[in-house]
């Protein structure tokens, strides 16, 4: 039996560290939506008991440290199947980005296994199970828009956010996400983006309102580290982007444009300097279409 499962990348309209916790990790308030750039996760049920996994980027492990892998294996032992998956993950969203490329694949393995291994779980059984594996992974099991709090897995749903045309540029190198925490100073944060605003400007359907309250704290830390993402974003600003902001840890930036042939001429321009540029729709929810 053969289940194909789209993975669709996020983007981070807010992203807010409040403190530094006592298990180490840092408490977050983000609102986060998905956007129509993704990986295609393919399964094929195997009766032997072994995960295999290929992928079209040499850039991506074939092992536990992959967490497409990882979630099927957690998978396997919580419901205790017997049985193998050959998972084949089609790339399309960049490496390393801040785009949670590696945490939605991992949510596709979950939601395709469940429907492959007709496990008949519900969304909210899968992010607990996804929780486990990444911080991310419970937004990407939903794939919708939503606040995250916590580490990212206390998850309040948000309707859509209107519609407009996303330009994505990442520079060459990849970040750490590790590597930028361990940098971040949260008592050095002089501005916090407001969650709340950005959540009622959504809610209210507002593009200017959201293109307003658009905000990272994590988006200094990076670009004192790799200056080329100040580059991109004051490029972006240069030529006509209607709010700009970087993708969780980074090096992605994004532009929000409402215009179609303003959106293309933005791509034409940075394509210039850029090797990695996308131009895509947002998202918002779940697209289903293209699973089977």
């Amino acid at each position: 039996m053969y289940i194909s499962e789209k993975a669709p990348a996020k983007i981070n309209l807010t992203l807010d560290v409040l403190y530094k916790r006592d298990d180490g990790y840092h408490e977050l308030e983000m609102v986060m939506t998905t956007i129509d750039l993704a990986d295609r996760i393919d399964l094929i049920d195997l009766p032997y008991n072994e995960i295999r996994l290929e992928s079209s980027s040499g850039l991506v492990p074939q092992d536990e440290r992959n967490l497409a892998y990882l979630a099927a294996k957690r998978l396997k032992e919580k419901m205790r199947i017997d049985r193998g998956v050959s998972i084949y993950i089609s790339k399309q969203i960049p490496v390393a980005a801040g785009l949670a490329g590696g945490s939605s694949d991992a949510a596709a393995t979950l939601r395709g296994l469940n429907k492959l291994w007709k496990l008949g779980l519900s969304l909210e059984e899968l992010a607990d199970i996804g929780a486990e594996i990444g911080s991310d992974v419970p937004f990407c099991v939903y794939s919708h828009t939503a606040i995250a709090k916590g580490r990212g897995e206390i998850l309040i749903p948000l309707p859509p956010p209107p519609p407009c045309w996303v330009v994505l540029a990442k520079p060459v190198h990849g970040v750490s996400t590790a590597d930028i925490f361990g940098q971040l100073r949260v008592d050095e944060i002089r501005v916090h983006p407001s969650t709340e605003a950005m959540a009622a400007a959504i809610r209210s359907n507002d593009f200017e309102a959201i293109c307003n309250h658009l905000g990272n704290v994590l988006e200094p830390v990076t670009m004192s580290m790799y200056p080329e993402v100040r580059k991109i974003k004051d490029k972006m600003i240069q030529f006509g982007a209607d709010a700009v902001l970087m993708s969780g840890s980074g090096p992605t930036v994004f532009a929000l444009v409402k215009q179609e042939s303003r959106a293309q001429r933005l791509v034409n321009s940075l394509k210039g300097f850029c090797q990695h540029v996308f131009l895509v729709r947002m998202l918002g929810i779940l697209d289903q279409r293209r699973t089977k």
